[in-house]
């Protein structure tokens, strides 16, 4: 489809001159509330460690040099980021462009804009705050009062719902998640109890199935379809500490960490950490994610060593988020389709 045909542009022209105000909404706010706004390389020796993300290779050829480097466009601007926290900026944001392959939809594209910050010496709830000011002003700013997603309703002033992982399971899923887990530290769980709570519920598992592959069946077959549907924002926190990914555990609960997610309509727009610290915890976390990567898409994408020098330099307390900067465009305008919000579309021809 010729997308640049005037008659068919013109129907998105509106979003996209209302995406405009919301990027000038976030830049407001986050320099209102005295950070940073950064810039980093999208080249990057690591694209992110995310074991089902799928990154875009290059190579890097140096001028006078006969030798080329591997490097990945990165699928989030962390790591980078990360070290601009060890190097000393107290609060710092990005609005970049991120690319991730083998994935388009209506709620997703393989290059997209995400907006991530990070605060040193703070926590998640922070981070949860600043996700409702920031949601409002740009609400506000727009002239609506209300969010939308394919004929569903939130609206943003009214108190945010906050549920847990645990909750939400027993809530819609009457199951006890955490006690399917024998071992919290063991990063990838004998899925068995789960599975038996999941079949008694209807979902499809084989005995193959990791514990990992089971809680997100029964979370997107259960849970992710009531979340942000209550007529308000869900805030989804507190997820079991094997599903950490790079956030740190929860002082008083060592069985969860400090990790949300943020969900408007079902439409999930952000995933945010208490970060995690310890760099022999980070290595151990990176090296199971790749071994797990490998043995699904033989596969593996190597650790940034110069982050893993950073964190080993001394990163301070943090927690950080990042947003998908489309989506949120779409819940605050009423888009449905994340094509309608991007000036120009990557091709699929």
């Amino acid at each position: 489809m010729n997308w640049w045909k005037p008659e068919l542009y013109q129907r998105k022209i509106t979003f996209l001159q209302e995406r405009q105000k919301i990027i000038k909404s976030i830049r407001n706010y986050f320099d209102e509330q005295g950070f940073f706004e950064v810039e980093t390389p999208s080249l990057q020796i690591s694209p992110g460690l995310e074991v089902h993300l799928k990154a875009f290779k290059t190579s890097l050829e140096e001028p006078f040099y006969d030798k080329t480097k591997t490097l990945y466009l990165h699928t989030s601007p962390e790591f980078s980021m990360k070290k601009l926290l060890v190097a000393g900026l107290p609060k710092i944001y990005q609005i970049c462009h991120v690319y991730r392959n083998a994935e388009r939809s209506d709620r997703h594209h393989p290059e997209f804009t995400m907006i991530e910050w990070y605060r040193a010496n703070d926590d998640y709830l922070s981070i949860m705050e600043d996700c409702k000011k920031l949601i409002r002003n740009a609400t506000k700013n727009l002239g609506k009062n209300i969010l939308s997603y394919k004929g569903s309703f939130c609206d943003p002033f009214k108190d945010w719902e906050m549920l847990t992982i645990q909750n939400a399971f027993l809530k819609y899923a009457n199951i006890d998640v955490l006690a399917t887990i024998d071992n919290p530290d063991n990063p990838d769980p004998n899925p068995q109890k789960l599975i038996k709570e999941a079949k008694k519920i209807g979902i499809h598992c084989s005995e193959n199935d990791r514990w990992e592959d089971v809680f997100f069946r029964i979370c997107l077959d259960k849970v992710e379809p009531k979340l942000g549907f209550n007529g308000v924002p869900t805030i989804f926190y507190e997820y079991p500490k094997c599903l950490a990914a790079l956030s740190r555990k929860k002082p008083s609960d060592p069985r969860v960490s400090e990790r949300f997610e943020l969900y408007v309509c079902g439409l999930e727009l952000g995933n945010a950490f208490s970060e995690l610290t310890d760099v022999q915890e980070q290595r151990k976390r990176f090296t199971a994610d790749m071994d797990m990567k490998e043995k699904l898409y033989a596969e593996r994408y190597p650790i940034d060593e110069d982050f893993m020098n950073a964190l080993a330099f001394g990163m301070p307390p943090s927690a950080g988020i990042a947003v998908g900067v489309d989506r949120l465009v779409m819940v605050i305008t009423g888009a449905n389709n994340i094509d309608d919000v991007l000036w120009v579309p990557v091709t699929k021809e």
